[in-house]
């Protein structure tokens, strides 16, 4: 971790889709300020969809991997950032020197219908957590 940075860790349930878009766009429009990681209570693979929906607005998500807080060990984070109410209710202690906060997000992955509707969940979601993030850290 580059120390000259604040880290932020978002964590979700799977880490596929909302705490990998919000690693993403963090890194993205705020990295000169802050370093961005993400994780879940449990590990999966980061979702097609969210990668499409990262990269329509330039940002390569594709490399990510999922993996769970336990990646981290005992590393302190200055903010650690739920974005499910799962994941608030499941997380484990995780050393913070700052702020732990709760951003509630809907799950895009549980959204029906064509491919281009689930699409638009994804969009959605990942405009609403860019606005918090711009809002928050911005």
């Amino acid at each position: 971790m580059n120390s000259s940075k604040k880290s932020v860790l978002f964590v979700c349930t799977h880490n596929s889709a909302r705490s990998q878009t919000a690693e993403g766009l963090l890194n993205h429009f705020h990295g000169g300020r802050y370093e961005a990681f993400s994780a879940g209570t449990e590990k999966t693979l980061v979702r097609p969809l969210a990668i499409k929906a990262m990269r329509q607005i330039g940002i390569d998500i594709s490399k990510h991997e999922s993996k769970t807080v336990d990646f981290f060990g005992e590393r302190e984070f200055d903010f650690v950032i739920t974005v499910c109410d799962n994941a608030r209710e499941q997380c484990p202690f995780i050393p913070t020197r700052n702020q732990r906060l709760h951003w509630s997000f809907e799950d895009p992955a549980a959204a029906t219908g064509t491919d281009a509707e689930k699409l638009a969940v994804f969009q959605k979601v990942r405009n609403q957590i860019k606005e918090r993030i711009d809002n928050y850290f911005g």
